[in-house]
C-alpha cells in the first residue's frame, strides 16, 4: 500500500477513463453480436438452410443466459475489480465470437456457442464500466455515465457497413473473424492501459490506498422498497422502450411506408440513442433523477402514441423514432444513476447486475409480444399503446423513490 493521495473526483484522470470504458463497452457483448446478427443471418440460411426464427434465436439463447450471468458477472467485479473483469472478460468474448466462423450447420452446436459467449463475455456489459466510472465523479456523475453508455450507440452505427464490406469481399467466415478481433485487438489495449478504478495504481490490479465504499450490501438492498420500486419501473420501462426496435420497419410498413422511406425514417435511430444518453447524463446532474425520468420517458411515450394512431405521415413518423431513441438512450444512464445513487457503490457491481437481469426479462418479452400482436390482429396499435402505458407507469413508479441518501464519506479519498 502506498501513502499517495488518491486522483480527485472529476478530474481529467476520470474522463480517461470514461473514454476507456466507452471502448470497452463498444467492444462487448452488448452490441457487437446483437448489431451483427442480421447481415449474417442470410449468409448462414443460404450456407446450412436454416430458418430465420431458428438463426434469430441465438439472440433470445443470450438474453436467457446473461439473466443468469449478468448478476454473477457483477459480483466478480465487486470482488475482484472492473478491470481484471473486463479484461478476461474482453479475450475470452473475442475468441468464442471467432468461433462462430468454424459453424457446420449443427444448430444445436451454435447455440451451445453463443451460451459460451454470453458467459464469458458478461464482464463486457454495463455493470463493469460503470462500476469505475462511477467511482470516479460526483458533480459529473450522470454526463461521464452518459458519454461512456455512448460506446453501444457508436457500435451500432458503425460495425454493420463493417460486417456488410468483410462479408462481401472475404465471406462470412473470415468477417465472424475480423469482428470478433475486435475486442482483442482494440479494446484489450485500450482498457488495459487507460481503465482502473480510482483506487487502482496505474498499470496494475494492486490499490493505491484503501477505500472503504458506502453502500448496502446485497441483501440489505432486497429488503429495501426502493430496490422493489426499481424492479418494477425497469420491467415496465425496458418492456417498452426495447419492444418497438426490432419492429420498427414492420410497423412503418403497416402504415404504407415505402421501403426506401423506411430507411430514411429510421436513419436516425441509432444517433438519437446516442444523444439520449450524453443529453439524459448531463440533465440526471442537474435534477432530481426520478423527476427528470418521468419527464424524458414521456417523450417515448409521447412517440408510441403517435405510432399508433391509424394516420402517421413523414414528419411524424421521423419524430415518433426520434422519440423513441432518446428515451432508449436514456434507460441504462438511468438505471446506472439510481443505484449509485440510492443503494450505493459498496456491491454496485451486484446489485447492477440483478437489475441487469430485470431488464433482460422486460426487454426480451417486449419484441416477442408486438410481434404476437401483429400476428393476430395485423396492426401494433395496442402493443404500442399498452407500451405508452408501461413508460407512464413506470416514469410514475420511480417518483416514490424519495430522496437520495446520504453516504458517509469514504476513508482515504
Amino acid at each position: 500500500m502506498s501513502g499517495r493521495r488518491l486522483p480527485a473526483r472529476d478530474s481529467g484522470a476520470g474522463w480517461v477513463v470514461v473514454f476507456a470504458a466507452m471502448v470497452g463497452l463498444a467492444m462487448g457483448l452488448s452490441p457487437l453480436p446483437f448489431y451483427t446478427a442480421g447481415m449474417f443471418a442470410p449468409e448462414l440460411q443460404k450456407a446450412f438452410g436454416w430458418s430465420f426464427a431458428a438463426l434469430m434465436g441465438a439472440i433470445t439463447v443470450q438474453s436467457l443466459v446473461v439473466m443468469a450471468t449478468g448478476p454473477m458477472a457483477g459480483f466478480a467485479v465487486d470482488r475482484f475489480g472492473a478491470r481484471r473483469v473486463a479484461q478476461v472478460s474482453l479475450l475470452l468474448f473475442g475468441l468464442t465470437f471467432m468461433s462462430l466462423s468454424l459453424s457446420d450447420g449443427t444448430l444445436w452446436i451454435y447455440y451451445g456457442q453463443w451460451v459460451l459467449m454470453s458467459v464469458v463475455g458478461a464482464g463486457t456489459l454495463t455493470a463493469t464500466w460503470m462500476h469505475a466510472v462511477n467511482g470516479w465523479f460526483d458533480r459529473h456523475r450522470g454526463l461521464a455515465i452518459g458519454v461512456a453508455s455512448t460506446g453501444t450507440g457508436i457500435t451500432g452505427f458503425l460495425v454493420k457497413p463493417l460486417a456488410a464490406w468483410l462479408i462481401g469481399d472475404f465471406g462470412w467466415r473470415w468477417a465472424f473473424v475480423a469482428i470478433g478481433a475486435l475486442p482483442i485487438v482494440i479494446g484489450f489495449p485500450v482498457v488495459s492501459l487507460l481503465f482502473r478504478e480510482r483506487g487502482e495504481r496505474r498499470g496494475s490490479g494492486e490499490e493505491e490506498s484503501p477505500i472503504m465504499e458506502s453502500g448496502l450490501a446485497l441483501r440489505e438492498a432486497l429488503r429495501d422498497r426502493r430496490f422493489w420500486i426499481m424492479t418494477f419501473a425497469f420491467l415496465l420501462i425496458a418492456f417498452a422502450l426495447t419492444a418497438p426496435t426490432p419492429n420498427l420497419e414492420n410497423i412503418l410498413r403497416t402504415r404504407h411506408f415505402a421501403l426506401a422511406e423506411i430507411g430514411a425514417i429510421t436513419a436516425g435511430f441509432g444517433l438519437s440513442v446516442i444523444a439520449g444518453r450524453v443529453i439524459g447524463g448531463w440533465l440526471l446532474d442537474r435534477f432530481w433523477a426520478p423527476g427528470c425520468a418521468l419527464v424524458i420517458l414521456a417523450m417515448p411515450a409521447t412517440g408510441s402514441f403517435m405510432m399508433a394512431q391509424p394516420q402517421l405521415d413523414t414528419t411524424h413518423a421521423v419524430l415518433s423514432v426520434i422519440a423513441l431513441g432518446l428515451g432508449a438512450g436514456f434507460e441504462f444512464d438511468l438505471l446506472a444513476y439510481l443505484i449509485a445513487r440510492y443503494f450505493g457503490r459498496r456491491n454496485y457491481g451486484t446489485i447492477y447486475g440483478c437489475f441487469y437481469t430485470v431488464i433482460a426479462l422486460g426487454g426480451g418479452l417486449g419484441p416477442v409480444v408486438y410481434g404476437w400482436a401483429f400476428d393476430t390482429m395485423g396492426r401494433y396499435d395496442p402493443a404500442l399503446m399498452a407500451g405508452v402505458g408501461c413508460l407512464v407507469a413506470g416514469g410514475f413508479s420511480l417518483l416514490l423513490m424519495g430522496r437520495y441518501p446520504v453516504w458517509r464519506v469514504a476513508a482515504a479519498t
